[in-house]
């Protein structure tokens, strides 16, 4: 196919006839399809429904110490969920504390906690002028929003293929007192897919931090989220880096099971030194009494251990693998050679990050939402939603069938090309 930038202005406008055409007849259809965000599908939701059996009226409530789950104790989670949690997490169980449905409660919880009492003793960051972030970009939306919820300062750190780019993460941590913490999805990001190479963990774990609170806050959210077998991406143990480099106690890990389980009603845990470990049980005394225990129980029994966890993520996977092939496929056959937009192929996740040529995103966004297909806010992947390319789109496979992608796709494929006729046009 010829790229678009190589055409005349007549066979632009001839071209940009014929889609306007087609858009004519998609928007007929009336089609409702969302690709906004990445819930999983009922299928995959279906998988975890034996769960519920695990436990009834005549189950022995009791873990394996002989605690009762129903009853108060056990602040940082039943000692069998706390290692299974940390199996996912490739740490060690004293390591752990188990919490509620919501790794990004934990995330806000741990933000909020540094701003009201400080960090193992350092001053509270409400009592400081400037507080700083870092945000690899693009990134996950509801990172941003915490940190702008509390009024902190966002910088945008370019993510490249292998993770962020350290030359600037170095000069700003290891430089400026200001910058606190930076947001990471090491694993199969969210939305580009990509996964940290060794080199960048390792330069993650040696900051030499210009503020003894800095924090680096790893949201390892899709640690087993593979969608292809033979094809895996493996990531260094941060932890255990920043115990090689003596940064013990410089990183925060969160997990959960909300795409594992019930996007609803999983199980989420932080994992990160010891000596953090009871800084935050400290301040969670106040807190809560403890989590859901019987929720906690429920996962071990259903699970048993990490090898019933992973047998499980490969159904899932069975689930998503035609959802992504529908939309890659589409993007393949549709869009190469057209110099008119990019992508990466994940090997895991839960999104598909698409670059349309600059100043485009929105207006494809808009597009897509007229011929009635929902797409992430364009600039969602920016803090403060402001996206400096007008570029970035995110697309989330997961909820819709197949079939429904296959669709979908085409209709967001029509609109790139659309849109970017019209922006080469200069309308």
């Amino acid at each position: 196919m010829k790229a678009y930038m190589d055409m005349s202005r007549d066979d632009l406008l001839a071209l940009k006839a014929s889609l306007e055409e087609e858009f004519k007849t998609q928007e007929a259809k009336g089609l409702s399809l969302n690709m906004a965000r990445g819930k999983p599908g009922v299928s995959q939701l279906a998988l975890s429904m034996p769960m519920l059996d695990v436990i009834n009226s005549q189950s022995d409530m009791r873990t394996e110490l002989g605690n009762d789950t129903r009853n108060y104790g056990d602040l940082d989670g039943i000692g069998e969920c706390r290692r299974l949690m940390a199996d996912m997490m490739e740490v060690k169980k004293d390591n752990v504390i188990v919490c509620g449905n919501s790794s990004l409660n934990i995330m806000y919880d741990t933000v909020s906690r540094s701003m009201l009492c400080g960090v193992n003793g350092s001053t509270p960051w409400c009592k400081l002028d400037k507080v700083k972030f870092l945000c690899p970009v693009p990134g996950y939306d509801r990172h941003f929003k915490i940190t702008e919820l509390f009024g902190i300062e966002m910088i945008n750190i370019p993510l490249l293929e292998d993770g962020p780019d350290m030359d600037l993460v170095e000069e700003y941590v290891n430089n400026d007192e200001a910058v606190k913490g930076i947001w990471c999805v090491p694993k199969y990001s969210n939305p580009t897919g990509i996964t940290y190479s060794d080199e960048v963990v390792r330069r993650f774990a040696n900051l030499k931090p210009k503020a003894e609170d800095f924090r680096i806050y790893w949201d390892n959210a899709y640690c087993i989220h593979h969608i292809y077998e033979d094809v895996q991406d493996e990531l260094l143990n941060i932890l255990e880096e920043c115990e090689k480099a003596g940064n013990p106690n410089m990183v925060y890990i969160f997990a959960s099971t909300s795409k594992v389980t019930f996007s609803g009603s999983g199980v989420s845990a932080i994992a990160t030194s010891l000596e953090n470990i009871e800084y935050i049980k400290k301040n969670m005394t106040v807190q809560i009494i403890g989590h859901d225990k019987i929720n906690q129980l429920r996962h071990a029994r259903f699970f048993k251990n990490i090898d019933g966890m992973k047998a499980h993520m490969k159904k899932h996977a069975q689930l998503l693998r035609p959802k992504f092939d529908a939309v890659l496929e589409t993007l393949d056959s549709e869009l190469t050679g057209l110099d008119i937009g990019s992508w990466i192929k994940p090997r895991g996740g839960y999104f598909i990050s698409f670059n349309s040529m600059p100043g485009c995103a929105k207006a494809i966004v808009e597009k897509c939402k007229e011929l009635g297909v929902v797409l992430t806010d364009a600039g969602a992947t920016y803090p403060y939603g402001k996206d400096p390319e007008d570029s970035n789109i995110r697309i989330a496979p997961s909820f819709p069938t197949p079939e429904e992608m296959r669709e979908a796709t085409k209709i967001f494929v029509l609109c790139v090309k659309l849109v970017s006729v019209e922006k080469l046009l200069g309308e």
